[in-house]
């Protein structure tokens, strides 16, 4: 949980004073705890920038290159944190730029707060300058957005936008506020919203429905655990890993839940999903129990739903409930905050050991490494793996750095290979495949845990969709180490052109600028390796720079990311080669 600083527990209820509109929404981000965001500015949302000058010493803004990078980096920063992430932008062209990384945020349940400036109430609807119906465009993919015309709307809504990002299932919210209503002066007092009529974020919990899933776990002789975001959205990484200890239960990730475990505890067998692991998609198909934990059964973890897991009982953890038999039918759903179901269910649970159950899941490991891994991480062949560079910022970390990665190849290996050793340490995108997300995400998780290492792993294509962000990071000075795996393709497209559309590569080869040019530009420290020799001195050398740092690799241009399930098919029918 979030601790209240002294300045939180003044500001939450506030003397009536007269204030300007702008001002008051610089007085509610700092009353809900703010200290950080990421914008742009424009003529729309320059009142509220003025009075940002005000304050530079209590709320830092932080300059993106472009609206976009404000997003993503407002989600790295929530998603190391675990707080509310800011981001701001004017009005029209400045406002949907934004749209992509909302739609991230709302899919992957990233809590994140939006201000766009509007223009004045008297202008809507007459297609004035840089006028865009931002409320009616973000409606689908923000948890709730609202247009304030009034200077005394601000302090409830903005008290009302912060509450609903964060609690429940989080996401983001847009408020929109017209140029009017920046300017006009009113008698400005905050109080914090602790709720809102007709919205639940959290359901109630039934005792019935967790003793019947204990008794559904107590009784299988083959269960299995596969978890998700929901755990460390929760912070209920401890209860969790109570849970699947006294029972004994082999247990999954999937792509955003990886961290909320250790790689190396006993129990994982890894992760799930279409470049999952062999062991763990092969064997939810032979499971007699499946309990899913914090995570919504997508279409990457189940293949094929006709085929998922039909010979098993299916016991579901979630906070959302939109969630429960939206995909896959449940017997057992168990509603309510993961930290808290989990803490009422473990005294019920039976002191249990799989160990014949869980020695088949290490059986079929050895078939991944032999057939999949021990190329990946051990190649005999003269170029570079994407998988040997992951397996070198292991070593030199320690499994101790925040991994930030795009979408592409690069994502799932990285994915397969890093080490987490502590949690809130993968941030990646999801359910939207945002490419240009690592970026400036990397810049908001490094800003968000200044303490930690922060290695953004990006793909050459991904890479530079959001570029410009090498500006950020030079006017902030924030220490990110950035890795691009350079193949000189679109590699995850090009591997499905390659097995499904005979090699028929279209689009999808890539000519590439100098990238080490490029950052010394932006006078960062730049390194480029090209043989195995070289790697594990170049990756030694850049984490223990102070500074930012990027490294580009270039690694074998037509490798494949393999086990994959085929789009469509079953998850038993996860390939190796």
């Amino acid at each position: 949980m979030e601790t209240k600083t002294k300045q939180q527990t003044e500001l939450e209820t506030t003397e009536s004073v007269t204030i300007t509109g702008a001002e008051a929404v610089v007085k509610c981000l700092l009353a809900e705890g703010v200290d950080l965001l990421y914008g742009y500015p424009g003529g729309a949302i320059m009142p509220v920038y003025d009075e940002l000058y005000k304050y530079q010493d209590k709320l830092h803004h932080v300059l993106t290159r472009h609206e976009q990078g404000a997003t993503h980096a407002a989600q790295g920063y929530a998603r190391a944190t675990g707080k509310v992430g800011v981001a701001m932008a004017t009005s029209g062209p400045g406002a949907t730029n934004l749209i992509t990384g909302i739609a991230d945020a709302q899919i992957d349940s990233t809590p994140m707060v939006c201000i766009t400036g509007q223009v004045g109430a008297h202008l809507l609807g007459s297609d004035a300058f840089q006028e865009t119906d931002i409320v009616g465009i973000s409606t689908p993919v923000t948890k709730w957005n609202y247009q304030i015309t009034k200077a005394n709307e601000i302090p409830e809504v903005m008290a009302k936008a912060f509450y609903i990002a964060r609690s429940g299932r989080p996401g983001p919210v847009l408020v929109d506020i017209t140029k009017n209503a920046q300017f006009e002066e009113f008698d400005f007092e905050y109080k914090k919203c602790t709720s809102v009529r007709s919205y639940q974020p959290v359901p109630n919990m039934s005792m019935q429905s967790i003793e019947a899933a204990v008794e559904l776990i107590n009784n299988a002789e083959r269960p299995f655990v596969v978890w998700g975001q929901g755990v460390i959205l929760g912070e209920a990484e401890e209860e969790f890993k109570a849970f699947i200890e006294k029972a004994g239960i082999p247990s999954a990730s999937t792509l955003l839940g990886l961290s909320a475990l250790p790689t190396k505890h006993p129990l994982h067998v890894g992760m799930v999903g279409m470049h999952g692991n062999y062991s763990p998609n092969k064997l939810t198909n032979e499971c007699d129990v499946l309990i899913a934990i914090g995570m919504r059964f997508d279409d990457r973890v189940t293949g094929d739903l006709s085929r998922y897991a039909k010979q098993a009982k299916v016991v579901h953890f979630e906070i959302d409930p939109a969630e429960v038999d939206k995909n896959v039918k449940t017997d057992v759903a168990v509603l309510g905050n993961v930290k808290e179901t989990l803490t009422v269910a473990l005294p019920f649970l039976k002191a249990n050991s799989h160990k014949e159950w869980l020695q088949e899941f290490r059986n079929l490991d050895a078939v991944e490494f032999d057939n999949v891994i021990k190329n990946d991480l051990f190649p005999t062949k003269e170029g570079l793996t994407m998988g040997e560079v992951i397996k070198q910022i292991n070593e030199a970390s320690e499994g101790k750095a925040i991994v930030v990665t795009d979408v592409g190849q690069h994502q799932m290996i990285a994915s397969r290979y890093a080490e987490f050793n502590q949690t809130k340490s993968n941030i990646t995108s999801g359910g939207l495949g945002t490419m240009g997300f690592a970026l400036p995400a990397a810049i908001g998780a490094k800003m968000g845990a200044p303490e930690r290492e922060v290695v953004a792993v990006i793909g050459d294509g991904g890479y530079q969709m959001t570029i410009q962000e090498l500006g950020t990071i030079l006017q902030t000075k924030a220490a990110v180490k950035i890795v691009v795996l350079n193949n000189e393709f679109l590699g995850m497209v090009r591997q499905w052109q390659q097995l499904f559309f005979d090699k028929r590569y279209a689009s999808t080869v890539m000519t590439n600028p100098d990238f080490i040019a490029i950052a010394k530009g932006y006078h960062m420290e730049a390194n480029r390796v090209t043989k195995r020799e070289d790697l594990a001195n170049a990756v030694q050398e850049m984490m223990q720079s102070k500074e930012a740092y990027f490294l580009e690799v270039c690694v074998e241009k037509e490798d494949n990311v393999f086990p994959m399930i085929p789009t469509g098919a079953s998850v038993s029918d996860v390939r190796l080669k």
